[in-house]
């Protein structure tokens, strides 16, 4: 007899149905850092294929650490921090163009952009390439454009959204009169050209920066009184987190041709964490973590109803303070065929077996998570489990690289750009440091940006011709570069005396 068709129904084919995570062993994590232990909904991770950077806490301003991926294990309680703020710091992004630069944005209502030396240096970090003033009270979120160099958003308690060019130090644009209250999060789209927002006033904004315009807006995606998150998705999609009227937590996902009804709302539980959303558009899987959770949910998302579809569940016993998320690009995956995977040297995460009995031979699949407690940073591999030790085009399809596909001013013009793609089949090697230069305009060829400034008081000597003042600042950079020189030489010798000195202890 035939069966009926409820048992005919096969089961939704994935190739990340079996995706499932793993931490790394005790001697590779990163033990002693002081979290910070300020009250916001940031990550306070962010992680590259060079570094994984970490808001601590700091008496007196704020600050964050910088620690070499390889460089795993107990940090050192005189590990150099990166310290020019005069107030906690609240969020932090590396530059996806050069992976020494970071970004950082503080209560004290300034943003700092950071160049991070390959070296360990010796003293702590105290000198911004840039500061970038023109907020008018605490700043709590900053996101790089991900295909335009040198373009910074920032967004402050102010309600206002700028973007910046850390090229010259100057605003390209100041969105205001759209917020009317506290923004919760910004995103890009894939090529930068739109932003969604979330905010207080229980709003999502789509926005054309350029034109300074709204596109689209929901209200009210998640009935619930506390905050909303929002990304985009593949095909320009909007994913959200909420709340429901009765405080449970939801996902949505919506369609901008249709922003009144959404494609999926799934409840999830009555926990109070907001839960932060990470996406890797390469797989169509959104990471779910929230800050106070022991888990991590992930979903895949699709062209077939349900269209958000439960993957599963990494727990632990400790909840999570922050979270990091790393670029796919950061995975190396030329290391498969020995079944171990290294990222930036560092050795970590070691999967099954090889191939040649016909064992199970596990694949990691980015993103790998950098999950903060209160004293320590747990990297976190995700794998998918494969039978064949070869590199596996499916998972690993050419991915966002190093390289911008527009300049600033091109951007600003109205050009748009997908990103630069990069095979991953030979694994990526992170490029030796690339300085960032600013080039300030001169202020009196321009009239201010609009938007808020702070008052500029500066003092001129009219004695002090062009030639002269340049001969003191080409002085000043001959310094600074002996200075750096002496700095990566010290720390050379330091880490010489180290490996003498360990066995005789």
């Amino acid at each position: 007899a035939p069966l009926p068709a409820m048992s005919r129904r096969v089961v939704r084919q994935s190739k990340f149905r079996h995706v499932f995570g793993q931490p790394v062993k005790a001697d590779q994590m990163y033990e002693d850092i002081r979290v910070s232990k300020v009250t916001c909904d940031s990550s306070f991770c962010a992680v590259n294929p060079k570094f994984v950077a970490i808001i601590v806490e700091s008496g007196g301003g704020g600050a964050f650490i910088v620690l070499p991926l390889a460089k795993t294990g107990r940090v050192d309680k005189n590990h150099p921090l990166v310290t020019g703020h005069t107030a906690p710091v609240l969020d932090i992004d590396w530059c996806p163009h050069n992976d020494n630069v970071i970004a950082s944005a503080s209560e004290d209502t300034t943003v700092m952009v950071w160049q991070i030396p390959d070296y360990v240096p010796v003293r702590n970090i105290t000198e911004p390439v840039v500061t970038l003033e023109g907020h008018s009270k605490r700043v709590g979120i900053i996101s790089w454009h991900p295909t335009a160099r040198n373009v910074l958003l920032s967004a402050g308690c102010d309600n206002l959204v700028i973007l910046w060019n850390v090229g010259t130090g100057e605003m390209l644009l100041v969105l205001e009169d759209m917020h009317t209250d506290l923004i919760y999060n910004v995103g890009w789209n894939r090529n930068g050209s739109l932003l969604v927002t979330t905010c207080k006033d229980k709003k999502v904004r789509i926005i054309d920066p350029r034109k300074q315009q709204v596109v689209a807006e929901k209200v009210k995606p998640h009935d619930g009184a506390r905050p909303i998150r929002a990304i985009f998705v593949a095909d320009g999609k909007i994913f959200t987190t909420g709340f429901s009227k009765m405080s449970e937590r939801q996902l949505g996902l919506w369609d901008l041709k249709n922003f009144e009804e959404p494609i999926a709302l799934q409840e999830m539980d009555t926990s109070n964490g907001v839960l932060l959303p990470f996406y890797d558009p390469d797989s169509s899987i959104v990471y779910l973590c929230g800050k106070g959770d022991s888990s991590i949910r992930y979903f895949e998302i699709t062209d077939e109803a349900p269209y958000v579809h439960y993957l599963n569940t990494y727990s632990s016993k400790e909840p999570q303070r922050g979270m990091g998320f790393m670029p796919k690009r950061g995975l190396d995956v030329s290391k498969c065929e020995i079944a171990r995977w290294e990222l930036g040297g560092g050795g970590w995460g070691e999967s099954e077996g090889s191939g040649e009995d016909g064992q199970t031979l596990t694949s990691s699949i980015p993103p790998r998570f950098f999950k903060l407690h209160e004293r320590k940073c747990e990297p976190i591999v995700m794998t998918v489990p494969r039978k064949s030790d070869l590199f596996q085009d499916d998972l690993y399809p050419d991915t966002p690289g190093p390289e911008p596909a527009l300049e600033a001013d091109e951007w600003l013009s109205g050009k748009d750009a997908e990103p630069v793609l990069i095979s991953l089949r030979d694994g990526y090697v992170p490029v030796k440091n690339r300085e960032l230069k600013v080039v300030k305009k001169n202020i009196l060829d321009n009239k201010p940006p609009p938007g808020p400034r702070r008052s500029h008081s500066t003092t001129c000597d009219p004695d002090l011709s062009r030639p002269a003042l340049e001969e003191v600042l080409e002085e000043i950079r001959a310094l600074k570069e002996t200075v750096q020189a002496q700095e990566k030489r010290i720390s050379d010798l330091e880490n010489k005396l180290c490996q003498f000195t360990n066995g005789t202890d």
